[in-house]
C-alpha cells in the first residue's frame, strides 16, 4: 500500500472528526425539516425531448425552501410493474444532473431515476439569493456571515430530502425502495438526504465532499474544491480572530454530524489517495453512522474515477 499522506488506516477506522457540531444543531435540522415540509412543492412536469422506447423522461421543477424552482431530471421505466424501486443522484460540486442516458441502465432494471440539479450550479435549479456578506464564489462559505438559517447548503441539503419524499409520493414508486448515490458534492449529498429522509433504504456515496472542514483546513488541504475556506479567511478573518465561530457555524451544513441519523444501509468508497477529499473528513462521517455498513477502498485511487466500483453500487441497488 501506498505512504498514506493522512492518517494510517486503523487511525482512521477511529477518527470522530474535528469541526465542532453546534450546541443547537438538533433543533436547527428539526426547524429546517418543519420549514421544508410547510412549503408548497407546486410540482411541474415538462415532457422531455430526449426519449427511449422503454423509459419515459420528465423535466420536474418543484418549489424548494426559500421560493427557489429546483429541477431534477426524471426517468420512469415504462414496463415496470407497479410499485417499483426508485434511485436519486446527487452531482460534484459545480456540475449538474449530466446526461440522460447515463441513468438509462437503473431504468432498464425497472427504476424511476431522478437526478438533481443542485441551485446556482451547472444545472437548472435557482439560486434565489437575498444573503448578506460574500457570495463572489464559493457555495460553503454563502450566507456564513448571515444567519445560520441562510446557508446555501442548508438549502441544498433540504432539497435533496425534498425531492426523496417527491418521489416517494409517487403512486408508482414503492416508497421503502429508494436509494440514493452520488460522488463528491454527491456523495456528501447523499449521506445527507439519508440523513434527513430515513426512509431512504440504500446508499452508496462516493468520496464523500462536506465533511470535517476544520480537518480539511488544519492538513493544508483547503484548495481545490475548498479553497473557499481559505480565500474566506484571507479576505475576511486574516488573524482566524473568528476561527472557532467559523467552523462552529460551518458545523451546521458537516455531513459528518448528520450521519448518525442514517438509517439506510451504506455502502461507501473511499480512494486513500484522495487529497480533494482527504479520508480522514470521509471517515469523520462514516465512523458515525450507525446502521448496516461497509466500505470499498482504493488504496492507489485520489478524487478520480474508480474502476468498477459503478458496477458494485448498481449491484448494490439491486437489493431495493
Amino acid at each position: 500500500m501506498p505512504l498514506m499522506f493522512d492518517m494510517p488506516l486503523e487511525k482512521l477506522k477511529t477518527y470522530q472528526g474535528t469541526n465542532p457540531r453546534p450546541a443547537d444543531f438538533d433543533a436547527y435540522w428539526a426547524a429546517a425539516l418543519a420549514e421544508m415540509r410547510a412549503v408548497d412543492a407546486q410540482v411541474e412536469e415538462v415532457p422531455a425531448a430526449f426519449a427511449t422506447p422503454f423509459a419515459e423522461c420528465a423535466d420536474l421543477y418543484f418549489t424548494g425552501v426559500g421560493g427557489a424552482r429546483v429541477h431534477a431530471k426524471l426517468l420512469r421505466p415504462k414496463a415496470a410493474p407497479a410499485p417499483h424501486p426508485a434511485l436519486l443522484m446527487f452531482h460534484g460540486y459545480s456540475g449538474s444532473a449530466g446526461d440522460w442516458s447515463d441513468k438509462l441502465g437503473y431504468v432498464a432494471q425497472g427504476y424511476t431515476v431522478a437526478a438533481l440539479d443542485c441551485r446556482g450550479q451547472g444545472g437548472l435549479s435557482e439560486d434565489k439569493g437575498g444573503v448578506a456578506g460574500w457570495t463572489l464564489r464559493g457555495h460553503i462559505v454563502r450566507g456564513l456571515d448571515d444567519a445560520p438559517q441562510s446557508m446555501l447548503f442548508r438549502q441544498i441539503f433540504l432539497d435533496t430530502a425534498q425531492l426523496a419524499g417527491l418521489v416517494m409520493d409517487m403512486p408508482d414508486v414503492d416508497a421503502g425502495r429508494v436509494g440514493a448515490t452520488g460522488g463528491s458534492q454527491g456523495g456528501g449529498l447523499t449521506l445527507a438526504c439519508a440523513a434527513l429522509e430515513p426512509r431512504i433504504r440504500r446508499a452508496a456515496p462516493v468520496f464523500p465532499f462536506l465533511c470535517d472542514y476544520q480537518r480539511v483546513w488544519q492538513i493544508d488541504l483547503a484548495k481545490d474544491a475548498y479553497a473557499e475556506l481559505t480565500e474566506w479567511f484571507r479576505r475576511f478573518d486574516p488573524c482566524h480572530e473568528r476561527e472557532a465561530a467559523v467552523f462552529t457555524r460551518l458545523g451546521y451544513i458537516d455531513v459528518q454530524h448528520l450521519a448518525a441519523r442514517i438509517q439506510a444501509e451504506i455502502l461507501m468508497a473511499v480512494g486513500f489517495m484522495d487529497t480533494i477529499c482527504p479520508p480522514s473528513s470521509q471517515f469523520a462521517a462514516y465512523n458515525k453512522i450507525t446502521s448496516k455498513k461497509a466500505l470499498a477502498l482504493y488504496p492507489d485511487f485520489g478524487h478520480e474515477n474508480l474502476p468498477g466500483h459503478s458496477d458494485k453500487v448498481f449491484q448494490f441497488m439491486a437489493g431495493l
